[in-house]
């Protein structure tokens, strides 16, 4: 049996060298490969077809709940694994729902890292003790009809993207580029989103996306 291939995205370089060092003292794990930012997470999942990926939540441009999405719509043999610092009941129902395997706090011992890695790629689903119980009780208590009132679930996946890039200040231009797509394409996302969340500036959408947990204020 072959070994588990990780990929390891964080915008932190340190922190990605250390997980390297302990994932490689791991004689069933290798570690294929490192991203700085959800864009090349998708990227380099494409192309070296990791077995996990181990996922930050705030990386700059796209960001970990963007990189999940499309990981999961593209590589579905790909595993998300998701390592953070955020505890956010909210940050943990997103990820579940796009796709992520499991939910693992930074502050974990190493050997609760390996054991998270190894349980989402035999195909089990993994959550910090830390959150496990809220999650279990939010989720238990969510209703379906509550998703569908939350004007947020209407938009696709795309303009979720688009939401997301625009409330960080980016140009239309940029995120065509960082999206593979038109200038056009991009203008006719952020009217659908407007229309969507019945928000009438960029202003609006930056504090709804603050809200909503997408972006963060910085000091």
């Amino acid at each position: 049996m072959g070994k588990i291939r990780v990929l390891i995205a964080d915008d932190h370089a340190i922190l990605r060298e250390g997980i390297r060092a302990l994932l490689e003292g791991c004689g069933d794990i290798e570690v294929v490969g490192e991203a700085a930012d959800g864009r090349e997470a998708i990227e380099k999942s494409r192309k070296l077809e990791p077995d996990v990926v181990l996922m930050d939540i705030a990386m700059p441009g796209l960001g970990g709940l963007e990189a999940t999405l499309e990981i999961s719509k593209t590589c579905p043999k790909t595993k998300v694994l998701v390592l953070t610092q955020y505890d956010n009941k909210e940050y943990i129902y997103r990820f579940l729902k796009a796709g992520a395997s499991g939910y693992v706090l930074k502050k974990a011992a190493g050997a609760e890292l390996i054991s998270a890695i190894r349980t989402v790629h035999r195909g089990g689903s993994f959550l910090h003790p830390d959150v496990a119980p809220a999650v279990i009780e939010g989720y238990l208590q969510r209703r379906d009809k509550d998703l569908e009132e939350d004007p947020y679930e209407s938009l696709t996946h795309r303009e979720k993207q688009v939401l997301k890039l625009i409330a960080e200040g980016y140009t239309n231009k940029q995120i065509a580029d960082m999206l593979y797509m038109s200038v056009k394409t991009v203008m006719g996302h952020r009217t659908h989103i407007m229309e969507k969340l019945n928000i009438h500036s960029r202003t609006e959408l930056v504090k709804f996306a603050i809200r909503k947990g997408l972006i963060e204020l910085k000091p």
